[in-house]
Parts: C-alpha cells; sequence; structure tokens
C-alpha cells in the first residue's frame, strides 16, 4: 500500500489480532481479518504466536497476491486457484514459486527472501527490470523520492 506521497505502509493481508489494554498480549482478543487470504492453520486456530509462524501466515498471503497479479482476477471471487496458462517466458517459473508460498503445510512455505531471489532471477532470465530500475521508473513518472529501504515506517 501506498501513502499519497508514495511512501510504503505495511499491510497485513491474512490476519490482524486486537489487542485490548489491559490484557495480556498472549491472549486473542478478536482475530479479524479477510478469510480468503487466512493460512490454513490460521482458520484451523492451530497457530503458535511466534515470529516464524507469521512469516509463514504472511507467506500464504502474498502467494495469494501474488496469484492475483499473474492471473488479474482478485483471490477473494475465484472458487479454486490455479496457476494461468504458462504462456510467457517465466511465467511457469512464477506459477512454481506461488504454489510454494500457499503450500498447506506451513513449514513447506518459501521465505520472503527466497521468493525475492526467484523473481530476481526470472527478472534476469526475460531480462526484466531489476528492483532499482523499477524504483527508477516509478521516481520519474512521479517526481517523488521514494524513501530509502532502511527508513521506517
Amino acid at each position: 500500500m501506498l501513502r499519497n506521497d508514495l511512501s510504503a505502509v505495511i499491510g497485513d493481508f491474512g490476519l490482524a489480532v486486537r489487542f485490548e489494554p489491559g490484557k495480556p498480549p498472549g491472549d486473542m482478543h478478536g482475530q479479524v481479518g479477510t478469510r480468503r487470504y487466512m493460512a490454513p492453520e490460521v482458520l484451523e486456530g492451530a497457530i503458535n504466536f511466534q515470529r516464524d509462524a507469521f512469516l509463514r501466515i504472511d507467506m500464504y498471503a502474498m502467494g495469494l497476491v501474488l496469484w492475483e497479479l499473474a492471473s488479474r482476477c482478485k483471490a477473494a471471487d475465484a472458487s479454486s486457484l490455479r496457476c494461468p496458462p504458462a504462456d510467457g517466458q517465466g511465467l511457469d517459473q512464477m506459477c512454481e514459486t506461488i504454489e510454494e508460498c500457499w503450500d498447506h503445510d506451513a513449514e513447506a512455505r518459501l521465505s520472503a527472501g527466497c521468493v525475492e531471489e526467484r523473481i530476481a532471477q526470472i527478472s534476469r532470465q526475460t531480462n526484466g527490470p531489476t528492483s532499482d530500475c523499477l524504483v527508477s521508473m516509478v521516481t520519474s513518472v512521479t517526481n517523488v523520492d521514494l524513501p530509502s529501504k532502511e527508513s521506517s515506517i
């Protein structure tokens, strides 16, 4: 998500937990989120509140977002998720990456770093733009400098 000034805002697609003042953070006071983006373990209520569990949950949702980009469809509207026919160079590799992001087994899901590496590799193989090139394009079109990777929100 982007603010009006084009600075990035991190969003959680699948799970948000509302915490109430005065109650310990380990207690779930109200789980909210878009069910379609919730990982199977969230829907089954079988998650532990450890950092790695949340990272795996986020990768499930990320896989759905990548699928939406590749298929040009909304995941919420799809009765089943199938990758589009691989009619472009690199699309088959991207679909494999997407499917490994939404693996039913949380332990088998790719990490964000692995997804970044795969996308960079696909981009190199298909002579696509690099992330630095994309930032330059956005900056030149909008005349707004994007915040550095190191800046915090």
